[in-house]
C-alpha cells in the first residue's frame, strides 16, 4: 500500500509518500510544497493545488492521509491556514483513489511513540527509527508528513475514520 501523508500550511506544506509491504513501511520520497509570502493569498492556494495534484500524479498514492489542525493563538494565521487546507483536502480527495484520512497530533503522537503529550522531537526520533533512516528527515514538516503516513500505516485498520467517495 502507498500512502501519502500531508502536513498542511499556507507556506509550507509537508508531504511524505511511504509504501507499507508486509508492514513494514519504507520511504519513497518526501519534501514540503513553498509558497511565497510576498504572494497573494488566492495565488498561495493555487501554487499548493497545484504541486500537490503532480505529486498526487506522480506518487500515485493508494490512501491520503492529513494532519487535523490544531490552533491556540493568532485567529488570522488559522483562519489563512484552514483555507489552505480546504484546498488540500479538495484536492487531495480529487486526486486520490478516495481514500482520505484524517488524523489528530494527539493521535499521531500517541501512534508513534505511545505518548499522547510527546515532543516533536521524540516524534521525529520515532519517525526516524520506523522508516529505518539514518538522521531525521528535513524540514520538520516533511517529517511531519511522514509522521502523519506512518500513524496511517500504524491505525487505520483500527481507527478507519476515512472519508470514501463510492
Amino acid at each position: 500500500m502507498r500512502i501519502l501523508g500531508i502536513d498542511p500550511g499556507l507556506a509550507t506544506v509537508g508531504w511524505g509518500v511511504i509504501d507499507v509491504v508486509n508492514n513494514k513501511p519504507k520511504v519513497v520520497s518526501y519534501g514540503v510544497i513553498l509558497t511565497p509570502k510576498e504572494n497573494k493569498l488566492p495565488e498561495r492556494l493555487m501554487i499548493i493545488e497545484q504541486d500537490l495534484k503532480s505529486i498526487i500524479e506522480k506518487y500515485q498514492p493508494d490512501e491520503i492521509a492529513l494532519e487535523e489542525l490544531f490552533f491556540n493563538s493568532n485567529v488570522t494565521t488559522a483562519i489563512n491556514v484552514a483555507q489552505a487546507r480546504g484546498v488540500i483536502l479538495l484536492t487531495a480527495i480529487k486526486g486520490s483513489s478516495g481514500k482520505l484520512y484524517e488524523y489528530t497530533p494527539l493521535q499521531i503522537k500517541q501512534a508513534l511513540t505511545g505518548y499522547g503529550r510527546a515532543e516533536k522531537r521524540q516524534i521525529q526520533e520515532m519517525t526516524k527509527t520506523f522508516l529505518g533512516l539514518t538522521k531525521i528527515p528535513k524540514p520538520d514538516d516533511a517529517a511531519d508528513a511522514l509522521a502523519v503516513a506512518l500513524t496511517h500505516s500504524q491505525t487505520s485498520t483500527r481507527f478507519n475514520k476515512g472519508f470514501q467517495i463510492k
